[in-house]
């Protein structure tokens, strides 16, 4: 098992980070969030998990050790691959999977792109026992003020997102503003803004722009 890769960053996409270890290229995949944080030519830590198929050996990368932790317990639930794995952490941390899974919020499972209303209650029930409490300390009140504070974080995070692909600070706020609408009309029906929708949304203005 590769558990994880450190070294500079060589290239970044959407959703995948080029590390080089020892002279060589380790494509790994990531969230939006996780991306974000990384900035070609700067070093890199990124805790892995392997995933092995008969035609593919695909390497996931998460900011931490409790990232990848989730990522894997998830996968123990029927009919949860690694790509919806990352998808749920690509729309909630840790700590909010941990938390809708404890209080039986089937809205916030169903807000990931993948899950329905059925597909949520059987994560529910197969979950409950594995993730465990949230690690934080903020807690429901926690989450209730973050909602109530608005947009900010999804911004903030796409801002990033774009950033770190090299688009200047002036087209990612014009990405942003672009997808506004989107991500409000997705708030208003999920209660959380799906980054991963709206970064490839945004992906696809600055193209057109250009």
């Amino acid at each position: 098992m590769i558990a994880f890769v450190s070294g500079p960053v060589a290239a970044l996409a959407p959703t995948t980070a080029v590390v080089e270890v020892g002279g060589v290229g380790m494509a790994v995949q990531c969230t939006p969030d996780t991306i974000a944080g990384l900035r070609v030519g700067e070093h890199a830590r990124l805790a892995t998990s392997l995933v092995v198929r008969e035609d593919s050996l695909t390497l996931y990368g998460f900011a931490d050790d409790d990232e990848r932790q989730v990522f894997e317990l998830l996968q123990t639930a029927s009919g949860v691959g690694p790509r919806l794995a990352q998808a749920m952490l690509g729309v909630h941390s840790p700590d909010a999977l941990r938390l809708a899974v404890s209080t039986g919020d089937e809205k916030a499972l169903t807000a990931v792109p993948g899950i329905g209303k059925k597909g949520a209650q059987k994560l529910l029930l197969e979950l409950k026992d594995k993730l465990g409490q949230p690690l934080g300390t903020s807690g429901l009140v926690g989450q209730q003020r973050a909602v109530a504070a608005g947009p900010a974080p999804w911004t903030e995070q796409l801002s990033a997102a774009l950033i770190g692909l090299g688009y200047a600070s002036r087209e990612a706020d014009e990405a942003v503003a672009a997808v506004t609408p989107q991500a409000e009309a997705a708030i208003a029906e999920t209660g959380s803004a799906p980054v991963p929708q709206l970064l490839r949304a945004a992906l696809q203005t600055l193209s057109r722009a250009r």
